[in-house]
């Protein structure tokens, strides 16, 4: 266990249940990222560990408690979370010796494809919250990967860093943290959002297009609940992604791979396109019914209006959208809003 800040704490999941059994007099709050937010996740890691706990609340994707209250994953502005309806967001409940600790429970794999933006406002706000309490621990299984993402994270708004000097300022507390390549894009895109995770920019968009590529790549439907309010709907966010040259060929350039410098989704290049890349919407009925590519057409006159492939599209101007759904400028009326 490592002190990063004044009572802020870094650990790995040994550290967790020391304290969890044992009490500690530094400690009064837990965060624990971990694949499973069930306290049953200790005692399958080591048998004869048993850990009490009386829960507070489970608080669900636009369900009850979640500070967005709204519906089928939607923020309050009218566009749409990554995370799908109904999933868990965090558990919270009192743990451990004589329930005297509180925990809070995320459930985030170590996986560079894991939406890890959509929790952060929460674990940053639990963090806050505790510090002006008393003191916590965050941790993840080996204390190296999620944990150091969600300090990073915490830092950079709290002190205003960049993701580097939030990595490199961590490092000098605990040198062997190493968040995956995936979690150091997505903290990247967390401080170009100016340290907020807005469901309604362009950056987000593009990371959740991505992130609904990869639910159809692993075979998951992709029903309505997933899919962007249609044209004329309530909501104050637009539905259109900026095409983004990219180095690289096909869906391959998408992919997370060996670490990059900067943010892949910022808009680089002024070239005019001749067409729109949007959110799938609603109205795309070839999208739900699970095609990996077609036609897109109007819903009222069967007239074509563009394209989509999961696979991806090069847009005229030189870049390669993926998945991709396009609409043809010559074929749509484009209002700015």
């Amino acid at each position: 266990m490592h002190l990063i800040r004044e009572n802020l704490f870094i650990g790995n999941i040994g550290d967790a249940a020391q304290v969890l059994q044992n009490g500690s007099s530094e400690i009064t709050h837990i965060l624990s990222v971990l694949s499973s937010a069930s306290i049953s996740f200790f005692s399958e890691w080591r048998s004869g560990i048993t850990i009490p706990t009386e829960e507070i609340k489970k608080v669900f994707v636009g369900g009850s408690g979640d500070a967005a209250a709204a519906p089928e994953g939607h923020s309050g502005d009218g566009s749409k979370s990554c995370l799908s309806p109904q999933k868990l967001l965090y558990l919270l409940e009192y743990a451990g010796k004589d329930l005297k600790l509180v925990r809070m429970a995320v459930p985030i794999r170590d996986m560079e494809s894991e939406n890890l933006l959509d929790y952060l406002d929460a674990c940053i706000d639990f963090i806050d919250r505790s510090r002006k309490e008393g003191s916590v621990l965050v941790h993840c299984f080996a204390g190296v990967s999620r944990s150091a993402a969600i300090i990073m994270a915490y830092l950079m708004r709290a002190e205003q860093l960049s993701q580097e000097d939030a990595l490199e300022s961590l490092k000098q507390s605990c040198e062997f943290v190493c968040p995956n390549d995936g979690f150091l894009e997505q903290l990247k895109m967390f401080e170009e959002m100016d340290y907020k995770v807005d469901h309604a920019s362009t950056i987000y968009k593009r990371f959740r297009l991505k992130v609904l590529g990869d639910c159809y790549n692993r075979g998951e439907k992709i029903d309505s609940s997933k899919l962007g309010a249609d044209p004329g709907l309530p909501t104050e966010s637009s539905s259109v992604i900026e095409a983004t040259p990219k180095e690289g060929e096909g869906e391959s350039s998408f992919e997370w791979h060996k670490r990059r410098s900067g943010n892949p989704f910022n808009k680089s290049s002024q070239t005019e396109c001749s067409s729109v890349f949007v959110e799938p919407l609603r109205w795309m009925t070839a999208v739900e019914e699970g095609a990996i590519e077609g036609k897109l057409s109007c819903a009222h006159c069967d007239a074509r209006l563009g394209y989509f492939n999961w696979s991806g599209i090069q847009c005229s101007c030189g870049s390669w959208i993926t998945p991709a759904f396009q609409l043809h400028k010559c074929r749509v009326d484009i209002s700015t809003v």
